[in-house]
């Protein structure tokens, strides 16, 4: 008598508890991401709102604008050794005017942005060691700061941030490139209104340099047949250079 072979297979209940297990894993996963991302927000937050007590508490025991001050003032001021200050016009006497210069690709106008992170640092209103060693060029890691997705930071007086209008010469710090734009959208609604062209906290006017975001497509900025001011998360962009407006 021939006995029937017994089938081997998963059952309904075995299924149901690896599929439990998958959604598990997946929900685990996604709920990683998304720590990981609100902590890359809570960074960036953070170190804006370092940076802008550092530069108003430099103003208000120094009476005079990180960067613009020259490197004798500063260095007898802080007492330490200061390579990087105020940037003169050719020919001129460095002088102090009040205010930072407007960014470049490259010259002596880095005197005075790349000043501003050696004169706080070594006045002890931020971390980090720059040594001012370098004036003529936009600045790396040695430098000044860098956000959580290792953009450099750049503080100056100048209108490359976007703007629903024509943007008006304006303090401001741009919080590095590199930044996805879900991170930059999330960041403008803790800090502002959620909106990359109006409040506080914008995107910076696109171009190659290290003060710009991204000019590749997909834009950071503006829905194709939608609205303009918004950021373009269906795009998914990489490359937003969130900007604070002093």
């Amino acid at each position: 008598m021939q006995l029937k072979r017994q089938q081997k297979g998963f059952t309904l209940v075995e299924i149901a508890v690896v599929l439990v297990i998958i959604g598990l894993l997946l929900g685990g996963v996604l709920k990683g991401q998304e720590l990981i991302a609100s902590a890359r927000v809570r960074n960036m937050a953070d170190q804006q709102a370092g940076i802008q007590a550092a530069f108003y508490g430099f103003q208000d025991r120094y009476r005079a604008v990180p960067g613009d001050m020259t490197a004798t003032a500063a260095s007898n001021a802080i007492g330490q050794s200061v390579t990087l200050g105020a940037n003169p016009p050719s020919g001129s006497a460095p002088f102090s005017d009040g205010q930072l210069s407007a960014p470049s690709a490259s010259g002596a106008v880095w005197q005075e942005l790349n000043g501003v992170w050696e004169q706080l640092s070594k006045a002890g209103f931020i971390k980090g060691s720059y040594d001012g060693s370098n004036g003529t060029a936009p600045p790396d890691s040695t430098d000044g700061p860098i956000n959580v997705f290792n953009g450099q930071l750049i503080m100056a007086r100048h209108a490359g941030y976007q703007d629903t209008g024509t943007a008006a010469a304006r303090l401001v710090l741009h919080l590095g490139r590199n930044v996805p734009v879900d991170i930059a959208r999330e960041l403008d609604t803790k800090l502002d209104d959620g909106q990359p062209q109006t409040g506080t906290l914008r995107n910076a006017t696109q171009g190659s340099e290290a003060f710009e975001s991204g000019s590749s497509s997909p834009a950071c900025v503006g829905i194709s047949g939608g609205p303009t001011n918004a950021w373009n998360i269906a795009g998914d962009a990489q490359d937003c250079n969130p900007t604070y407006l002093f």
